[in-house]
């Protein structure tokens, strides 16, 4: 059962398409990878899904519902949450003032949001840094920061850009082994993500975006032996 769907998406900026007649089926509880070169128009297809963006043409539907011309907050309401290429922590709150936030989504006062945000930051190994300014704290951290919100607004589509971007190799290994724990959870998850290692072991399914387009979906295996794929983003030299 389809839990999100996008139906001849497209975003244009004057003369410039950044997305053209984007078709997307995602099926409840997946894990739905998302590749492609730079410029090649995913964070424009987060931004027009969660609201941030309203599509020149085409829609966005969530179990069915139309929702391509709602704002963020009620998008979010709904249940679809994001992270963010840039990490957007409140540097001078706390880690859980930060979580709060996000538990705010669904808890009606302070006290109901704080236990919430609480069992988040436990789920998501920060407990011991919670009173911590969330600016003090590692680029890591402050990822870890950014995905325990979003799961703080008890999202069931959680949408994942690039969170594992300037993370040595440990950190990259702890990240995903989070994305695995909230997976788990029942959470339908869309990845955007570079690391090609990474992308392979955490994705159901793979789809590739190449200038503005969507060219091709499917298992990982299949995806990365794919002549347009290589052609457009692997690279010859790639050895699938």
């Amino acid at each position: 059962m389809a839990i999100l769907e996008t139906k001849n998406l497209s975003m244009h900026f004057g003369e410039l398409a950044a997305l053209r007649n984007i078709d997307i089926l995602v099926e409840k509880g997946e894990v739905l990878g998302l590749i492609g070169p730079n410029g090649a128009g995913k964070t424009t297809f987060f931004n027009c899904i969660t609201g941030f963006l309203n599509p020149t043409r085409g829609d966005v539907l969530f179990k069915g519902n139309s929702i391509g011309r709602f704002g963020p907050h009620r998008i979010c309401h709904l249940g679809v949450c994001r992270t963010f290429q840039i990490v957007q922590s409140f540097s001078e709150m706390t880690v859980l003032e930060n979580v709060m936030m996000g538990a705010f989504c669904r808890k009606a006062n302070t006290h109901e949001a704080r236990k919430r945000a609480a069992e988040i930051i436990d789920f998501t190994g920060l407990s011991e840094k919670s009173h911590q300014l969330a600016g003090s704290l590692t680029l890591a951290d402050q990822k870890r920061i950014e995905l325990a919100r979003t799961i703080a607004t008890d999202p069931e589509v959680v949408l994942l850009d690039e969170v594992m971007a300037g993370l040595n190799p440990t950190e990259t290994e702890e990240a995903i082994s989070l994305i695995r724990k909230i997976h788990a959870e029942g959470m339908t998850l869309i990845v955007v993500e570079h690391v090609m290692e990474v992308i392979m072991n955490i994705s159901d399914r793979i789809a590739v975006f190449d200038s503005g387009e969507f060219i091709v979906d499917g298992p990982p295996e299949e995806v990365v032996r794919d002549e347009r794929v290589i052609k457009a983003y692997l690279g010859e030299e790639y050895n699938a």
